[in-house]
């Protein structure tokens, strides 16, 4: 049994024990989470929602929140001795899939 989510405007496909890595939420490592933006779920019958499916829901463990690869930006502009080097990286949370209801 599979089930699609949205959480922060991206969607991912999920499963029971699996762990995926989404964008940064407020949430305390170890603590439950419940993602309610389900769009399909699949097992013996499969449901789409329109947007989503009702009564659906699929309940995550917070297992940590790790910060992505570096990202460098440089801005150069010919002839003014212009350079900028700069550097970012992400912060996700790991999550791991306990259970999909519905």
């Amino acid at each position: 049994m599979f089930a699609i989510v949205e959480t922060s405007g991206k969607q991912y496909r999920v499963a029971a024990g699996e762990t995926i890595t989404v964008d940064h939420m407020q949430a305390e490592v170890g603590e439950t989470i419940t993602l309610d933006r389900v769009l399909l779920v699949s097992g013996d019958d499969t449901r789409v929602g329109a947007p989503t499916v009702d009564g659906a829901s699929v309940t995550a463990k917070v297992t940590g929140h790790p910060r992505g690869q570096k990202v460098i930006t440089f801005k150069y502009r010919p002839r003014k001795r212009y350079r900028r080097r700069v550097g970012f990286r992400h912060s996700h949370t790991t999550l791991e899939i306990v259970s999909i209801d519905g």
